[in-house]
């Protein structure tokens, strides 16, 4: 297990500022806005920022306060923060982030999370918090070969923690963070006391009962998720389908990797018509570095061709395999996934705690940090004073 730290090479940040300088923009149809993409002017703008305002090397000493390692597992690097909590008695919690995030999501919870006590809150709910990379993204990197799909991570996940000497921990995560946690708890359920998400994916059966029995709010839900499907998924189905041809435009053109993470950003949240009406600018601008620094544009993508089949199996209404250790949802309305209740009661008859916030969307750690921050304690809390069964 081999400590690292981030030292991008000044040649590389100042390539970066050459291509941004060199971009060769497209034109647009007037009157547009975001219908269509990322605005023109919008990302020119922010464009223009990434060249010449934002500091990667304040982003990157922010991310270098926190110890960092990689340690080879199944043939693949693994990089990954490791903070410990000064309460002795805290509990292990297993962060994972999804697409496009990175570990640099969870920059504002680890102070809160870690360290209660120094941030007003009670020592008792105190973590000590791994927060991997997933391979092919960021630092973990490179991803050595094909078939690192969601199970193959979380057997990953399970044997990090075991090299850690952890015996008892939590896993939390959103997008393709909550995939891998719900995972991890099938398995590893002998070591993983709970799981939470602040991203579930409900989908109908086939039964035509279901339809019938959702009342409005949830019948709106159920749009999003049609919302989702014909316009919101092109990302996912180019992900899913040629990775590899999409990482050679991302790889190349900084403005391509920018927009192509920006979008999400406010797609995905409560924004109206600037990301940063949800999403701290320079925290946005840390996250795509990292893809661009990187360059796992591509192999970042190729999660999703391996998983490709297990979505469209949910999506046809195939149902999980069993989960038997404890769940906490955290539901935000801005989401593109909002999850059913009863649909997520039939998937996952262990969730034990469920909170539906009144403002937030997918990236809740950078959203709405106390809210995700509240909702894990309260969630662990329960866990940590339960019995431990024989």
């Amino acid at each position: 297990m081999h400590p690292f730290r981030i030292d991008i090479p000044q040649d590389q940040l100042d390539d970066l500022r050459r291509r941004l300088e060199a971009t060769r923009w497209p034109d647009e149809l007037p009157g547009v806005g975001w219908g269509r993409g990322v605005p023109l002017d919008y990302l020119k703008e922010l464009a223009e920022y990434w060249r010449t305002s934002f500091d990667w090397r304040a982003a990157e000493a922010r991310l270098n306060a926190h110890p960092q390692f990689v340690e080879e597992i199944d043939g693949a690097p693994v990089h990954f923060l490791h903070v410990t909590s000064p309460e002795p008695d805290a509990t292990p919690l297993l962060l994972t982030h999804g697409w496009p995030g990175s570990v640099a999501e969870f920059l504002d919870v680890i102070g809160p999370l870690s360290d209660p006590r120094a941030h007003g809150g009670d020592p008792a709910d105190a973590f000590h918090l791994v927060i991997p990379s997933i391979p092919g993204y960021g630092f973990s990197h490179p991803l050595p070969e094909k078939g690192w799909d969601t199970p193959r991570i979380a057997r990953a996940w399970a044997e990090l923690m075991a090299r850690l000497g952890y015996d008892r921990y939590v896993a939390q995560g959103g997008d393709a963070g909550a995939v891998i946690s719900l995972e991890l708890g099938r398995v590893d359920p002998e070591h993983v006391i709970g799981v939470h998400v602040n991203m579930l994916m409900t989908f109908p059966s086939g039964d035509p009962a279901e339809f019938a029995a959702l009342n409005e709010r949830d019948q709106a839900r159920l749009g999003k998720l049609g919302r989702f499907d014909a316009e919101l998924s092109g990302y996912m189905k180019l992900q899913q389908t040629r990775p590899q041809t999409l990482a050679y435009a991302l790889t190349d053109s900084p403005v391509g990797q920018l927009a192509w993470i920006t979008e999400k950003f406010l797609d995905w949240t409560a924004a109206q018509e600037r990301p940063e009406e949800a999403v701290d600018r320079d925290l946005l601008l840390t996250i795509v570095s990292i893809y661009w620094l990187t360059a796992t544009a591509g192999s970042s993508a190729q999660f999703y061709f391996e998983g490709a089949e297990g979505v469209r199996a949910a999506a046809a209404g195939a149902v999980p395999p069993a989960l038997t250790v404890p769940v906490g949802v955290a539901v935000f309305p801005d989401d593109i996934f909002v999850p059913i209740r009863s649909w997520a009661d039939r998937d996952i008859p262990t969730i034990t705690h469920w909170t539906e916030f009144e403002r937030g969307g997918h990236f809740a750690a950078l959203e709405q940090p106390a809210a995700l921050t509240g909702d894990i304690r309260s969630f662990v809390r329960a866990l940590v004073s339960a019995p431990v069964a024989a």
